[in-house]
Formats: structure tokens, C-alpha cells, sequence
């Protein structure tokens, strides 16, 4: 697996397949087990669901077999890799939150942070941009 490749892959128009469907479907094509290997989670709003890959695996592969698989087909779904970024943006913070405390969390190893090099905070929506030094702080 290419270094700078994303663990996490995108599905699109994913309207006609229930999320048990798709999570059988992504074990199918993927030969690894839902919670033990990947998780999903489905963001109904946009149509789309997110798979975090946990197990290493050749991702851009993965979404290639997505593209030839028959049932994926027939779904009419597409897949790619989900984009690296450096920034996120956290919301539902609570009133009066500082942004040296959401440093220190999202600083967090163990949560899988790393080191922050801006923080944005909008009070008003109760919500922050966070910026890591590397893409990899925010897994």
C-alpha cells in the first residue's frame, strides 16, 4: 500500500443498498470482516457511506474491485478514496471550550492525534477548524 494513500474510502449514490447490504458487500469484495478489519458509517444526508480500513490493505486495489465487481454494478454505486487532509471540523463543542484545551485532546497519540498547528474556533456555531501539522493527526 502506497504510503500517502488514504485508509478510508467513499461510496457513492448509495440510496438502493440498505448498510446491511453494503457491509456484506464490502466483505465480500474486500475478503475481511466488518468491526474486526473496516467499519462504516453511512451520512444519509449526502448518499454517501465512509469506510475506514483498520487492517492494511491496498486501498486504491480495493476501490478498483469495487468498480468491477457485479452486484456493485448493479447498484449503480461508485467508490474512491477518500481525500488526505490536514484540516477537520469539529462540532457540538461545548460553550466556552479553549482552544488549548481542543489542542490538547486532539494532540492525543493515544486517540490517534498528533501535533496541532491552528486552531479555528467559531463560538457562535460551537464548532472548530482543526489543523494538524501532518494528514496523519487526523485519524
Amino acid at each position: 500500500k502506497p504510503s500517502k494513500a488514504s485508509s478510508s474510502v467513499v461510496f457513492e449514490n448509495i440510496q438502493g443498498c440498505s448498510l446491511k447490504c453494503l457491509r456484506m458487500l464490502l466483505e465480500n469484495i474486500s475478503n475481511l470482516s466488518i468491526d474486526d478489519d473496516f467499519t462504516v458509517e453511512v451520512i444519509p444526508e449526502i448518499n454517501v457511506a465512509v469506510t475506514r480500513f483498520t487492517k492494511s490493505i491496498d486501498t486504491e486495489e480495493f476501490v478498483k474491485n469495487c468498480s468491477l465487481n457485479k452486484r456493485f454494478k448493479e447498484f449503480k454505486m461508485t467508490a474512491r478514496l477518500l481525500e488526505l487532509t490536514r484540516s477537520i471540523r469539529v462540532e457540538n463543542l461545548p460553550a466556552g471550550v479553549s482552544a488549548d484545551f481542543i489542542t490538547l485532546y486532539f494532540e492525543n497519540a493515544r486517540i490517534g492525534g498528533g501535533p496541532v498547528s491552528d486552531i479555528q474556533l467559531f463560538p457562535e456555531e460551537n464548532s472548530a477548524i482543526i489543523t494538524f501539522c501532518d494528514h496523519r493527526g487526523n485519524a
